[in-house]
């Protein structure tokens, strides 16, 4: 049986990538989940692997493609059964007389797909046989119809239509009515919606697209061009965008981490057992964790569209990590809860993954707030850019030994800068020397914490 390998719904807001390495060639004999190619998103570099063995027989793809989901990468034979569809060959035979016409026009798109190369919706499986494409069952005046991502849709054949009309995935609505079925108010706030997306890009981003033409730098010397790589590009634009949308805004301080600094070096080991690296960076993570329960404001996002504030009750907290790739912001879910201990080893591990290509997309996503440590390469202090639609994000620079009054005379100090940027359209500026200074006390005296 030949069978089709595509490349699979990745994760949410993915929608194509860049191939970086292929890992098959024609006559390659392959098993499932041996790794066919790797794929970086705007999220990660992810592997795409077999769901079934066999011989490659095709491969459509080569190193540097942009590839949609839904696209083909290679063609294989294989022994194997595929995973099934949700609708069965068997159910398609049961379909009443009056059906029969509605699956040939499902056959003849199918066709046509294949002949122009677009991908067909799927139920979820990496894995399409050819000519196997059944068409669903109908009751009453609605359809039932699986979805891309394996979910039932119920929508009339108007709403249907004119979702298409309107360049609207159906199976990306979310049903007002019965059941979740599907109504033209839905598929107008979604319109709406993505409009309002379409025009925030546009306005954000006119500082990179509004750039005026650069000069011709040859007419001085030798130059190199070279392409943007994926994560330096949707860095550049998802800064810029940051910065023309957020009113920036930094507050600086100083935290005496004397005593922290012999606190990490008595409970280093105790930590290293657990797999973490006790560290400030783990330290801060736990203590923002507890202020952001302090503050809300600063685990919140602002509308200004809908003149509304968006208070998260979860914490989900952002930590930059530096890769050869680029910068990458994995982010640690629920903070509040965890030890430090357990949040040590999490920033391993995560660090680690990042480095490595590892890192899922879903584990970059979710932030509310976010860490960035340039302390290790050194430096006095930064204004880090808020990573919309966040409100804030502290930025920490290397802590160096200072002479500091004390009872009428100067002693040696461990001092730590800190760098907190914020929105100032939903925090004000007393808000965040508190914030500051609260985080900057817990450092020097942990049971501020345990005060209030």
């Amino acid at each position: 049986m030949i069978v089709e390998i595509v490349v699979p719904d990745i994760g949410e807001g993915v929608a194509a990538g860049k191939v970086v390495a292929l890992h098959i060639k024609i006559n390659d004999t392959i098993k499932a989940d041996d790794t066919v190619l790797e794929l970086e998103t705007d999220k990660a570099v992810v592997e795409i692997p077999s769901p079934v063995g066999g011989k490659v027989t095709e491969v459509l793809v080569r190193e540097g493609d942009e590839i949609k989901i839904g696209a083909v990468i290679a063609r294989m034979e294989s022994g194997e059964t595929a995973i099934d569809s949700p609708l069965k060959a068997d159910d398609a035979q049961e379909q009443p007389a009056g059906d029969t016409q509605a699956a040939a026009v499902s056959e003849k798109a199918a066709g046509e797909d294949r002949a122009m190369g677009r991908p067909r919706p799927r139920s979820g499986n990496a894995v399409r046989r050819e000519d196997d494409f059944p068409a669903p069952p109908k009751t009453d005046r609605t359809e039932a119809q699986h979805g891309a991502r394996g979910r039932l849709v119920a929508a009339s054949p108007s709403i249907r239509r004119m979702a298409r009309e309107l360049g609207v995935d159906i199976h990306d609505l979310k049903g007002s009515g019965p059941g979740g079925r599907i109504a033209e108010a839905d598929i107008k706030a979604f319109v709406k919606t993505r409009l309002q997306s379409a025009a925030f890009a546009r306005n954000t981003t006119a500082g990179m697209s509004g750039e005026p033409e650069l000069p011709d730098f040859s007419r001085w010397g030798e130059t190199e061009i070279v392409e943007l790589e994926t994560v330096r590009r949707l860095t550049a634009e998802s800064t810029a965008a940051s910065w023309h949308a957020v009113p920036h805004v930094t507050q600086f301080d100083k935290a005496d981490i004397t005593e922290l600094d012999s606190f990490i070096k008595k409970n280093a080991d105790h930590v290293a057992k657990a797999g973490g690296k006790l560290t400030v960076t783990a330290i801060l993570t736990k203590l923002c964790a507890e202020a952001l329960k302090r503050y809300p404001r600063f685990n919140a996002s602002i509308d200004m569209q809908r003149r509304q504030m968006i208070f998260k009750r979860y914490i989900h907290i952002g930590i930059a990590v530096d890769t050869p790739r680029g910068l990458f912001m994995p982010v640690i879910t629920d903070a509040d809860t965890k030890s430090i201990s357990a949040l040590s080893a999490q920033i391993v591990d995560l660090a680690r993954r990042a480095r490595n290509k590892q890192i899922k997309p879903a584990e970059l996503e979710g932030g509310t707030f976010s860490i960035s440590n340039q302390g290790g390469i050194g430096g006095v202090g930064f204004t880090p850019i808020v990573l919309w639609p966040q409100v804030a994000i502290l930025g920490v620079s290397r802590s160096s030994v200072e002479a500091v009054a004390e009872d009428g005379q100067f002693v040696a100090r461990r001092m730590l800068p800190l760098s907190l940027s914020y929105d100032h359209r939903a925090i004000d500026g007393a808000d965040a020397a508190r914030f500051l200074r609260w985080i900057c006390q817990c450092l020097e005296q942990p049971l501020t914490l345990h005060l209030d």
